[in-house]
């Protein structure tokens, strides 16, 4: 796991050097073992690179590297899995040493992008320069695990790991995207191929661009798509019976995860006590000769707790397991740290434990395999059969019908459902009785009534706010998978329409996102098993009965892991990765957050309309509703914008 950095620009300018190490030397958190930069400043061609020596930790690890014809050289970030059987295939090379760095960069050499990319298992972003053909070519993995951004500053086209190194770059000045903002407020994440800055843009997975000057076109090209494994799949159903399908699902669960236990390091797994990571460490446990190493963090409140249920499975399997009991001090302490560990807005508040997980893995390890990948591939997530209970709830309304049912219930506002229904309340079934926020919920019914196909609804569901374009000033909300038909799944299964979205959306955007930047703040390289392309494709060759059976999710991987834990202790309510931002709000971080939420402030800054934010702070302040996913994301914001433009609170408004 590493950094990358680089430009093309006009040829001729003497301090590339100088620039593109100190664009490097903002990545060293993703690289602290070895720094790199090749220039040629003919072409006008800039590479850095920081390392995290993974395999091969000798000086034949180096990067940028040149491949031994000397025609390319490569700044890479990430792991090709299967790099010794491509060495098999690269016969007539002479190798210098043993990373998977040189065996990328002498595949590229040997059969050019394309092919090496098509051939290649792993997750990775990397910058390819050809010396003959003077074309610099990005690249990123199929699903989207390493990150990679790329634009114009000038007349110089830049990319790099993150968002930072480009701010680096002397006279970088480019504006805040109003448009990914308003993104932002309705998915708690930027989607790709947005980024928080106008003109500069996330490269999307699966995906390669090449150009030959600063001034060509960069338009991405797809080398693999989901939406095209997605419908391969669902065209070639899996023929065996369900013994066979679990056989085949359990033996391309083992390849995987053994080819990514492949390491010169010390290596572990986070094992949080839920089916997914479990069942990871249940594979690398029947694959290894000793103890695997496995890391949990605890909670001292019960209902955010699974240190107990990692603990049992850790146990059963015989792995080496740490756990680390935290305070909510602990929790609140990583706060400030957000903005620069994630570098553009990010407001998944899981994203707290998953640092502190992964900070103590670093004290043990340098390689982490979790158990990401498996809800959305497998059918894992509660909202699948909300949003299939939903539909079908929006499908029994004709459209006047509709239209008159949201009017009457958009007349009042949420408070005065509400106090209706504290007067109701002994009369009202017992199911109702003691509802929380009834208004709020009405009214977001309301929105899903109005909506008309099953992705309209899916987003509605998902949505923080629901009309962030209102929220945000001068903005228009980009389309995106979620409301793009052109992007939808060709498929009447809906659940399968759900599962899809989220593949293409909140897994590359928000769960990769979130564990690549918690891990790499502290070194940590992270490797997801269910991400690998074989199984991603697979997945879409099992019937739905195989994910989605009996109204419980993920039944192919339950079964499985029923060959290695007994079920009595898997079997419990699902979990999430949370903490009470919702209290810590009323408690402990109200006074910074009612300094980031400060009318005025917001006014000055000028990306908010401040009037809808003020009036869900007050309401989440008295308890009439909890507001806490909605204001996180106007913090983050703010939080973010404060780390890059200094606020002064003297009066004196921002300082840029």
């Amino acid at each position: 796991m590493c950094g990358i950095v680089g430009f093309i620009r006009s040829p001729g300018f003497p301090d590339s050097k100088a620039m593109v190490r100190a664009m490097a030397d903002t990545l060293v958190h993703r690289g602290p073992d070895d720094s790199g930069v090749w220039t040629d400043e003919s072409a006008g061609i800039a590479l850095g690179h920081r390392r995290l020596a993974i395999l091969d930790l000798s000086a034949a690890g180096h990067q940028p590297m040149v491949s031994a014809s000397g025609r390319h050289v490569i700044v890479f970030n990430g792991e090709i899995y299967n790099h010794l059987d491509l060495r098999k295939k690269l016969e007539s090379v002479a190798w210098r040493g043993h990373s998977d760095t040189e065996t990328l960069l002498e595949a590229v050499d040997a059969w050019g992008v394309r092919r090496a990319l098509d051939e290649s298992i792993g997750m990775f972003a990397f910058a390819v320069w050809d010396r003959k053909e003077r074309t610099l070519t990005l690249a990123r993995d199929r699903i989207g695990e390493k990150p990679l951004y790329y634009g114009r500053n000038g007349r110089a086209f830049i990319f790099a790991s993150e968002l930072k190194a480009l701010r680096a770059l002397p006279g970088f000045n480019a504006p805040i995207n109003q448009d990914a903002l308003a993104l932002f407020m309705r998915h708690n994440y930027i989607p790709a191929p947005w980024s928080i800055y106008e003109g500069i843009f996330k490269l999307p997975p699966g995906t390669f661009i090449t150009l030959g000057s600063p001034e060509d076109p960069a338009r991405p090209e797809a080398y693999w798509s989901a939406r095209r494994a997605a419908m391969t799949g669902l065209a070639d159903p899996f023929n065996g019976d369900e013994r066979e399908a679990l056989d085949e699902l359990e033996s391309i669960l083992k390849a995987a995860v053994r080819g990514q236990m492949l390491s010169d390091v010390p290596l572990g797994a986070f094992l949080s006590g839920g089916f997914d990571s479990s069942l990871i460490v249940a594979l690398m446990q029947a694959q290894s000769s000793l103890p695997v190493k496995t890391f949990t963090i605890g909670f001292h409140e019960e209902i955010y707790n699974e240190a107990v249920h990692a603990e049992a499975v850790a146990r059963h399997l015989g792995t080496e397991h740490t756990e680390l009991y935290v305070t909510p001090r602990e929790c609140q302490a990583v706060i400030p740290k957000l903005p620069t560990l994630y570098d553009e807005p990010f407001s998944d508040s899981s994203q707290i434990p998953t640092f502190l997980v992964s900070e103590l893995a670093r004290r043990h390890v340098t390689v982490s395999l979790s158990g990401d990948g498996g809800d959305e591939l497998f059918g894992g997530y509660d909202r699948y059969f909300r949003g299939m209970e939903l539909y079908r709830h929006a499908n029994r309304f004709s459209d006047t019908l509709r239209r008159n049912l949201i009017r009457a219930v958009t007349l009042l506002p949420p408070s005065a459902w509400d106090r209706l229904f504290a007067l109701l309340r002994p009369i009202l079934p017992a199911r109702l009785r003691n509802a929380s926020r009834p208004g709020v919920k009405i009214h977001e019914l309301a929105q899903v009534i109005d909506a008309h196909t099953l992705e309209a609804i899916y987003l509605s569901l998902l949505s923080h706010w629901h009309d962030p374009a209102s929220l945000v000033l001068r903005s228009r909300e980009p389309q995106t998978a979620m409301n793009d038909p052109d992007l939808w799944l060709d498929c009447e299964t809906h659940e399968y329409r759900m599962m899809y979205l989220d593949l293409v959306t909140y897994l590359p955007d928000d769960i990769l996102v979130k564990v690549d930047r918690a891990a790499m703040a502290v070194s940590l390289e992270t490797r997801v098993p269910f991400l690998d392309h074989r199984v991603v494709e697979f997945s879409w060759r099992l019937p739905l009965s195989m994910k989605i059976h009996s109204s419980q999710g993920k039944w192919a991987l339950r079964r499985i892991l029923d060959r290695y834990v007994p079920g009595n202790i898997m079997e419990r309510p699902k979990m999430g990765f949370g903490v009470p931002i919702d209290l810590w709000l009323r408690g402990p971080l109200r006074e910074w957050a009612e300094a980031m939420l400060d009318e005025r402030r917001l006014k000055e800054e000028g990306f908010f309309n401040p009037g809808p934010i003020r009036e869900k702070w007050s309401e989440h302040l008295s308890g009439r509703g909890n507001w806490r996913y909605l204001l996180w994301d106007v913090l983050m914001f703010q939080a973010w914008h404060e780390a890059t433009h200094a606020w002064t609170a003297d009066g004196t408004g921002l300082n840029v």
